[in-house]
């Protein structure tokens, strides 16, 4: 498997980053987990607009969801005339979420361009991929991800707080991609993110090979007290994606 950062930026979108968007690739299939504000412009980097498999939605905050909107635009009116619709994976509600977002109710559904299946918790296929799915703490529905490949393991926190499922989706993972919105030490609000430690602690107890930290909102956080925080409690390599950064898993 290949991952490849397309935006990682919490919360909105930083100067140097679109809001969290992944692409996930293996055997010439392109997933795609995520799609933030912001993420449409850096992906057409990293693929082709039209080059995309699928998508998962871990949950329907903007800064995870935006440009799916935008992306409407690109596939309904393509020059080479119709496209096939592209299935998306996304907490039940995802229909209405980006229809409304797009134009409103006069502008109809987005059943041309998306097929949407309502994730629950359990697994399933996506292409040549073993998805795993299950809720995480967090205000609205959002989902967890495990990815299996060939034997080898990607975990994706989406947006959480600490929590039991997170670490059974990370369990043993070769790459764990997980957010680290909050600093260490001062008065987070409850059951919405995590800090570096608690990003280090899950890493730690889940005994995963690489944590990735993202979804920092770099407006008002620190890139290395998050990291050293982490590191403090994860014996094994921590790093800060970027916009671009490619891993093979």
């Amino acid at each position: 498997m290949r991952l490849t950062i397309i935006g990682c930026a919490g919360s909105f979108p930083g100067p140097e980053s679109a809001c969290s968007s992944y692409l996930l690739e293996a055997d010439g299939f392109r997933l795609l987990i995520d799609f933030g504000t912001g993420a449409l412009s850096a992906l057409q980097r990293f693929s082709g607009l039209y080059t995309i498999d699928a998508i998962l939605l871990s949950h329907l905050h903007a800064d995870h969801v935006f440009d799916a909107c935008s992306y409407v635009v690109a596939r309904r009116y393509a020059p080479t005339g119709p496209l096939p619709r592209i299935p998306v994976y996304a907490p039940p509600g995802a229909p209405e979420r980006l229809a409304t977002a797009y134009g409103g109710p006069e502008e109809g559904p987005l059943d041309d361009v998306y097929s949407f299946y309502a994730l629950q918790p359990g697994s399933f296929p996506i292409g040549p991929f073993q998805v795993t799915v299950d809720r995480v703490n967090h205000p609205v529905e959002t989902y967890g991800v495990r990815v299996e490949h060939r034997g080898r393991v990607l975990a994706y926190s989406a947006d959480t707080a600490a929590c039991e499922s997170l670490l059974r989706l990370a369990q043993g993972a070769d790459v764990f991609l997980c957010e680290a919105s909050y600093l260490d030490g001062e008065d987070n609000p409850p059951d919405l993110h995590l800090t570096g430690r608690e990003a280090g602690e899950h890493a730690a107890k889940a005994g995963v090979g690489k944590l990735l930290l993202t979804h920092l909102v770099t407006a008002w956080g620190s890139e290395v007290s998050t990291v050293e925080s982490a590191s403090a409690v994860f014996a094994g390599p921590v790093e800060v994606v970027r916009p671009g950064c490619r891993y093979e898993i």
